[in-house]
C-alpha cells in the first residue's frame, strides 16, 4: 500500500493540521451566534467499560514543546516570528469579549487586559485563514493518490509501528478501556501530528486571538474556542501563553481543539493533569473521543467496491481512475475528527498498514 517512490521524499512531509483537528462546539453558544461549524452531537460512552489503569510507560518522543507544569514560564521561542503587538486591549471587541469573560465565568478584569495587552497579531494566521482562490471548485484528477502519499509511507508505517512499540501500555489500556481498535489510535495521532513530531509551534493563545478579532469568516467560532482555551488554562493550571499547537489552536498529538480539549481529553495517566503533549494522555483522549461519537469495536471501517452504486459507498479519485468503497458506521466516525473521506481512509490505510507491519 505504500509507494517507494516516497519513500524518502515525505518523511519530513508537512502534516495538514488545520484539516485534521478535533472540534467540538463551545459550553455557551448565546454569546456567539451564526457560528459556522455545526456542532455534531456525540453518543454517551459505554458504561460497561472499566476505567484506565495509571500507566507509565517509558517514551522517548519528545514533543517540540514539553509537558507543562504549573510553575513554567513561556518560552517565547515558540513565538512565531512574524507576530505584531496587536493593540488588542485597546480593542472595542475585545473589551466586549473581555467583559462577556468576566460577567459569566469571574475571569478578573485587570488579568484579562494585561493578558491581552501581550497579545501578538499573527500575520501568517491571517493568510492561512483567508486563502487566495484557487479559481475552480472542481476536484483534481488524482486528489486521492496525492492525499494518500502524504501518509501513507514508509516513513509513516515504520515510525507508527515503532510509536506503539514504545506506547504498548498505554495504547493495550485505551483500546480496553474505551472499546477502541488500536490501531485506529495509532493512526490518528500519524495523520494528525506524525506521531508527536509535528504538533505545532505557534502560541495557541495568540492564534485563537488573531482569529477571533481580525479574521471573519469564521471569527465567532474561534472566539467560541478563544473563550474554551481560556477556561481550560485555568482548569488545568496553564500560563495561556505556554500551550503551543497548529496555526488555528489545535493542540497536543491528537491536535485536539480547546472545546473538545474540556470535554474529551483524559487524564490517563492520573497525574492530576490532561497534558495532550504527552503520549499517555494523548493516547486515552483520542480513544475517548472515538468512544464518545459512536466507535464499533472490531467491525468494520471500509471495503472495496465495485461501483458506486448504494449511500454508502464513496469514490476516491486516483490518476489511474476511479476507486471506490463501501464504507461502514466506524468510517463516520473517523469523520467526526474531520468530516473529509480522503482524511477518513487515509487514517483506515496508515491504520491498517502500521498493523500488519507491527
Amino acid at each position: 500500500m505504500t509507494n517507494p517512490i516516497n519513500k524518502h521524499l515525505f518523511r519530513l512531509t508537512f502534516v495538514l493540521i488545520l484539516s485534521g483537528c478535533a472540534s467540538d462546539p463551545a459550553s455557551d453558544y448565546n454569546a456567539y451566534p451564526q457560528v459556522t461549524n455545526n456542532p455534531q452531537t456525540s453518543v454517551p460512552v459505554r458504561p460497561s467499560m472499566s476505567p484506565p489503569r495509571p500507566i507509565q510507560p517509558h517514551n522517548p518522543y519528545h514533543p517540540k514543546v514539553p509537558s507543562y507544569i504549573p510553575s513554567d514560564s513561556y518560552n517565547h521561542s515558540y513565538n512565531e516570528p512574524y507576530g505584531t503587538p496587536g493593540n488588542y486591549a485597546n480593542s472595542y471587541p475585545v473589551r466586549n469579549f473581555i467583559r462577556h469573560m468576566v460577567g459569566t465565568h469571574g475571569f478578573s478584569e485587570t488579568y484579562l487586559q494585561g493578558l491581552f495587552a501581550q497579545a501578538n497579531r499573527l500575520d501568517s494566521v491571517i493568510r492561512l485563514e483567508n486563502p487566495a482562490p484557487s479559481g475552480s471548485s472542481k476536484p483534481r484528477l488524482g486528489s486521492w493518490t496525492r492525499y494518500r502519499n502524504k501518509f501513507l509511507t514508509d516513513a509513516h508505517i515504520s515510525d507508527g509501528v515503532e510509536f506503539w512499540r514504545i506506547n504498548a501500555d498505554a495504547i493495550r489500556q485505551a483500546s480496553s478501556a474505551y472499546g477502541v481498535d488500536p490501531e485506529y489510535i495509532v493512526g490518528i495521532i500519524g495523520v494528525e501530528t506524525y506521531f508527536g513530531k509535528n504538533i505545532g509551534k505557534t502560541c495557541v493563545f495568540d492564534a485563537l486571538t488573531t482569529l477571533s478579532f481580525d479574521t471573519y469568516r469564521r471569527s465567532k467560532y474561534f472566539m467560541s474556542e478563544l473563550e474554551n482555551f481560556l477556561l481550560m488554562a485555568r482548569e488545568e493550571g496553564y500560563n495561556p501563553r505556554e500551550p503551543v499547537g497548529s496555526w488555528a489552536g489545535a493542540m497536543g498529538l491528537g491536535q485536539f481543539m480547546p472545546s473538545s480539549f474540556r470535554r474529551l481529553a483524559v487524564d490517563f495517566d492520573r497525574n492530576g493533569r490532561r497534558d495532550l503533549w504527552h503520549p499517555n494522555d494523548a493516547i486515552g483522549s483520542v480513544a475517548h473521543y472515538f468512544s464518545r461519537n459512536g466507535w464499533d469495536y472490531k467491525s468494520p471501517v471500509a471495503q472495496p467496491a465495485s461501483d458506486y452504486y448504494g449511500a454508502s459507498v464513496i469514490e476516491l479519485s486516483t490518476y489511474e481512475g476511479m476507486e471506490y468503497w463501501r464504507v461502514h458506521p466506524n468510517f463516520k466516525v473517523i469523520k467526526r475528527y474531520n468530516n473529509s473521506n480522503k482524511y477518513a481512509m487515509a487514517v483506515h490505510q496508515l491504520a491498517q498498514a502500521i498493523k500488519r507491519r507491527y
